[in-house]
């Protein structure tokens, strides 16, 4: 569509209204601004949910893999040293497999008991994944060895030990006597902590070397799983089936799953919760366009005297409407505008915006407890902004259309008498 430079010019000095027209003035203020508002929120909003997945997802990657094979009735793994070699250097895609023990035991430390989640890993193998590197940063893993466990740094807390302490551990499967069942415990120094900045695992786990826990399960040279993580772009579903066929194959049993089967009623839950804020929040563009419908109706009612004098001029229905739809358009467009700008700005700094919220209101805005990362997430998406400017775009448009079509179809006569 072609604008003249006298339908911008008018267009102009309608967006421009005097003190007589200031209550329209205020109305198209409220539509510019709640349109800025909109797209704003429902950026952010949108941002923080996909954040929240990826950062969520890498961090569960980086510490289990993409996937698992775990052993069927806690028959260990004895040749597990053959099947990593074998899937790091024959199976496509596969980057690193980490063999482990895994078992839910009881921590002790005074009069404090937690139930924990113990693994035991070599300490070269800590060393194979970032997450895990990065979360091992305050402990030196040459020394991972020898009877030890190394915390999660919430879990230290909530036993209330430090390095040097020692806590014990209690497992329910132990040695079957004349009296009953006697569980196993035993104490272990407390090496050191660890932060991954996911709550689940910082107040949950404890790792210890892979040794240690074969000893104290009593497992031999065994392993009860593998951990499996994938180069970028791996195909998951095809490996997982290659990894499968070649246990049948073998003669083995074992489960192999991926991340998704056991986080899939999680990152469902995310995507609805995306998907049902998209829908909610666009609501407010909705709002705002409507305002837009109001301001221009009530702008052509006070203008009609001049929109009769422009008529009698030459000025043609087309015109009329053009000069309408410029106005309502300039709302949208710059409304827009500011709208994504204000939510970049916004996303980039989202951290320290919570931090400065959280010192004035004294209460905690992110939980750990509750959404299981330490730090507010943010990942913008150019398709998402684009998608929502484009439909803060489209509604406003639409919104000028009646507006527009209603002052063109004003006839000159009718107006020119009742004014």
């Amino acid at each position: 569509m072609i604008f003249s430079k006298f339908e911008k010019m008018v267009a102009g000095r309608y967006l421009r209204a005097k003190r007589k027209e200031g209550f329209i003035s205020v109305i198209t203020t409220f539509a510019f601004i709640g349109i800025a508002l909109g797209v704003a929120t429902l950026i952010i909003v949108t941002s923080v949910m996909n954040g929240f997945k990826e950062e969520l997802l890498g961090r569960i990657l980086g510490i289990n893999g993409h996937i698992s094979i775990a052993a069927i009735r806690n028959v260990p793994f004895n040749n597990y040293p053959d099947a990593v070699r074998m899937l790091e250097e024959k199976v496509p895609g596969v980057d690193v497999a980490i063999p482990l023990i895994e078992k839910q035991l009881l921590a002790t430390a005074g009069n404090t008991a937690e139930g924990v989640m113990v693994r035991g890993i070599n300490g070269a193998d800590l060393q194979k994944k970032k997450v895990l590197r990065e979360g091992f940063k305050d402990f030196d893993l040459k020394l991972f060895e020898g009877d030890i466990v190394v915390l999660g740094s919430r879990l230290a807390n909530k036993l209330g030990v430090t390095a040097g302490d020692e806590i014990t551990l209690l497992s329910p499967n132990g040695k079957i006597t004349m009296f009953g069942t006697v569980p196993r415990m035993k104490s272990y120094r407390v090496a050191g902590t660890f932060n991954f900045g996911m709550y689940e695992y910082d107040a949950n786990f404890v790792f210890m070397p892979l040794a240690t826990a074969q000893t104290f399960f009593s497992l031999g040279n065994g392993v009860t799983g593998i951990d499996v993580t994938l180069r970028p772009n791996a195909d998951v579903d095809y490996i997982r089936q290659l990894i499968g066929a070649a246990i049948e194959t073998s003669g083995n049993k074992a489960f192999v799953y991926d991340y998704r089967q056991t986080n899939s009623a999680f990152f469902n839950a995310i995507d609805v919760e995306r998907n049902v804020m998209f829908v909610v929040l666009t609501l407010i563009i909705l709002v705002a366009a409507f305002n837009i419908i109001t301001g221009l109706i009530m702008l052509v009612k006070d203008k009609g005297r001049d929109i009769a004098v422009l008529r009698t001029m030459g000025a043609t229905k087309g015109m009329i409407m053009r000069i309408f739809f410029l106005d309502g358009a300039f709302i949208g467009v710059v409304g827009t505008l500011l709208g994504v700008l204000l939510a970049l700005l916004f996303c980039d700094n989202i951290e320290n915006i919570r931090q400065f919220l959280q010192s004035v209101s004294g209460r905690d805005l992110f939980a750990a407890e509750i959404y299981f990362l330490s730090q507010l997430p943010a990942k913008v998406e150019m398709p998402v902004v684009l998608t929502v400017a484009g439909i803060s775009l489209l509604l406003s448009f639409l919104a000028t259309l009646y507006p527009a079509y209603r002052a063109a179809k004003m006839d000159p006569v009718e107006a020119l008498r009742y004014e």
